[in-house]
């Protein structure tokens, strides 16, 4: 039985190797951004992402300051 499993063992390590090597292929033929790119649409996303957040929280603000004056 020991036998079978190290045959075992190596079909997987032999999968894995296959597979990381396609891998390695297609993402040479992947077309990348340039880092100019990246970092415009990265700019882009981290704005948005600040004016919801600061959207989201005056309206947090706002709502828990109605509902504290109706309360208390």
């Amino acid at each position: 039985m020991a036998l079978a499993a190290v045959f075992k063992t190596m079909n997987i390590i032999q999968k894995i190797n296959s597979f990381l090597k396609e891998v390695w292929v297609e993402l040479k033929r992947v077309s990348w951004l340039s880092r100019k790119d990246v970092f415009k649409y990265t700019m882009i996303v981290l704005g948005i992402t600040a004016a919801v957040s600061a959207f989201l929280g005056g309206l947090d603000f706002i709502f828990s300051e109605i509902i504290k004056r109706l309360i208390f």
